[in-house]
């Protein structure tokens, strides 16, 4: 599985390398698209789910519940508090990870129960 959003804060060592961290992708302002990204973002199917609440790595006293939860598409996962991150900090995501949700209409796509099954068995590889 791809990540979108495998910056070095989140995701442990091991498995896919990071992309660096998380600062050095902030923007100033929103990239094209991006309330259609939150909103796809927040769409994917819950793969696994963390009893606790995160805190901003970036500074803020915001905190959010079940920030950790793992979410997908069927070909991308992501941790839930991604989205918060691209409203509040306009972090870019991967270009490939982008041209995806834009190709299915910005629509998390329906995935077959196994398939959803397969992808949580290699998330918990990467955490």
């Amino acid at each position: 599985m791809k990540i979108a959003g495998h910056y070095r804060e989140f995701w442990s060592p091991g498995g896919q390398a990071a992309l660096g961290s998380i600062a050095e992708f902030t923007r100033r302002g929103p990239a094209g698209s991006e309330e259609e990204l939150v909103t796809y973002l927040g769409a994917g199917h819950r793969l696994r789910s963390f009893m606790g609440v995160v805190g901003d790595v970036l500074g803020s006293d915001q905190r959010l519940l079940g920030g950790e939860d793992i979410r997908t598409d069927g070909e991308w996962v992501w941790r839930d508090d991604l989205s918060s991150y691209l409203r509040t900090y306009h972090v870019e995501l991967p270009a490939e990870f982008v041209e995806h949700a834009r190709s299915v209409g910005f629509t998390v796509p329906a995935v077959p129960r196994h398939r959803l099954v397969e992808s949580a068995d290699s998330v918990r590889a990467l955490l």
